[in-house]
C-alpha cells in the first residue's frame, strides 16, 4: 500500500495515477505487465522519478480508465521533466527507506571498492539501470531481494 501522506505532495498528475491505482486495486506489477515495463520503473513513474512516454500515457489512461486531461501535465506532449528525488529528505524518516539509506552509508565503499576491483575505475551507472524486487521464502523467514543492475560506465583516462 502507497504511502498516502507522500502522494498528496506530488503533482496533481501523479495523484490522479495513484487514485486510479488504488481504486481499480492495482499493483504495480499488474500495471507493468499491462504496460510492458518493470515493476519498479513503473512505481518511480508514479513518484515522479520517471519520465513517461507518450505511449505510457496513452496506456495509463486505458488501463487505469481515467481522463486523458488528468494527466496531461506528466506528458512528454507538455515538455514535461521528472523533478528526480526532490522532496526526498536526508536522512529518510520512512523505516524502509532509511534501511536501503543505512544499506549505502554502511555498504557503499564496500560495493565501490568491489566494483573497482572487478571492472577498473567507474562508476555503475543509475541512468542507463533496472532493478527488480522479488520475495523469497525458506526455513529462516521471508526475504526482500533486490537485484540493482547498472551499466559500467569507465571513467575516462586523458
Amino acid at each position: 500500500m502507497a504511502d498516502l501522506s507522500y502522494i498528496s505532495t506530488l503533482p496533481s498528475a501523479n495523484q490522479a495515477l495513484f487514485h486510479a491505482k488504488i481504486a481499480k486495486k492495482y499493483s504495480f506489477a499488474d500495471i507493468a505487465e499491462k504496460l510492458g515495463r518493470s515493476e519498479t520503473w513503473v512505481a518511480a513513474a508514479f513518484y515522479g522519478n520517471m519520465p513517461f512516454a507518450q505511449e505510457d500515457i496513452d496506456g495509463l489512461v486505458k488501463i487505469l480508465e481515467i481522463d486523458p486531461l488528468a494527466v496531461e501535465a506528466i506528458s512528454p506532449a507538455v515538455n514535461y521533466f521528472p523533478d528526480r528525488a526532490s522532496k526526498f529528505e536526508t536522512p529518510p524518516r520512512d523505516p524502509t527507506i532509511y534501511r536501503l539509506y543505512e544499506i549505502v552509508l554502511v555498504y557503499g565503499y564496500a560495493f565501490k571498492s568491489i566494483i573497482a576491483e572487478k571492472f577498473g575505475d567507474g562508476i555503475m551507472s543509475a541512468i542507463c539501470f533496472t532493478s527488480k524486487i522479488d520475495k523469497e521464502v525458506d526455513d529462516e523467514g521471508t526475504w526482500v531481494k533486490i537485484t540493482l543492475r547498472g551499466k559500467f560506465l569507465p571513467y575516462i583516462k586523458y
